[in-house]
């Protein structure tokens, strides 16, 4: 049998639509699209307006809360379009792949799809791989930052407002500030223009004394999830062929 690969279906201009908003869901994990992951298998318009989605992951024993959230997420981001009626995502090869089909189409939380295994939900997970998201967006801009010829005092000082006005020379770079914005509302305290463009996950403000030890700390986090993501695809390759487009 060929192995399957990720498929657009061609013919209707929803797809854009729906391929965005899969781009802004995020393997909690590692902090990159399930689009860009190669995690959607197929992409599917009903004539009802119910949009069905493949998953699939790189081994059958993915952890189960990980398959969960994503599943979960990639409903939620997907019905959040108006025409959509409803979306319906199918978890394929996996261990837990009725179970967790299951509750996402019903709307059940974690907890009450595994009863007796779950302790919790997810949401302290879900903000402990956010927290890691948030400084390994963080580190690659204060790097690429510092490569422009900024200084660590200036960093240290630098505004939110500055920093989204911040002509950067490249579409690598921009995307770096675009998605370190996005994140920093969620860490660091407030986010108005006038507030420090870069501080610590609570809030601490950086100082230039310690910015060195301060992105070697943020350089551990980030290639961490690097390595994980790479092994991620190869795994995912080694098991369906391609993986991705």
């Amino acid at each position: 049998m060929p192995t399957p690969t990720p498929l657009k279906q061609s013919g209707d201009p929803r797809l854009d639509d729906v391929w965005a908003r899969l781009a802004t869901v995020s393997d909690p994990e590692l902090d990159e699209s399930v689009a860009d992951m190669g995690f959607v298998e197929s992409v599917e318009i009903g004539a009802d307006d119910q949009v069905r989605i493949g998953l699939r992951l790189p081994t059958f024993w993915c952890a189960p809360n990980f398959a969960f959230l994503m599943a979960h997420d990639m409903r939620e981001a997907v019905e959040s379009l108006d025409w959509v009626n409803r979306a319906e995502i199918t978890l394929k090869d996996h261990c837990h792949a009725e179970e967790i089909n299951r509750g996402v189409g019903s709307g059940h939380s974690f907890a009450e799809t595994f009863p007796g295994q779950a302790t919790a939900e997810l949401d302290e997970l879900r903000l402990t791989f956010r927290r890691k998201a948030f400084q390994g967006r963080q580190e690659v801009l204060l790097r690429r930052l510092l490569a422009d010829g900024f200084t660590a005092a200036q960093l240290c000082d630098m505004r939110i407002g500055g920093l989204a006005v911040l002509e950067l020379a490249d579409a690598d770079g921009a995307l770096m500030c675009q998605r370190y914005l996005e994140i920093r509302g969620e860490f660091g305290g407030p986010a108005e223009d006038s507030d420090g463009a870069f501080t610590t996950s609570e809030g601490e403000a950086l100082s230039p004394e310690n910015f060195t030890e301060y992105l070697k700390d943020l350089r551990r986090v980030r290639m961490n999830a690097a390595f994980n993501a790479n092994m991620c695809r190869s795994l995912l390759q080694t098991r369906y062929g391609k993986a991705g487009e």
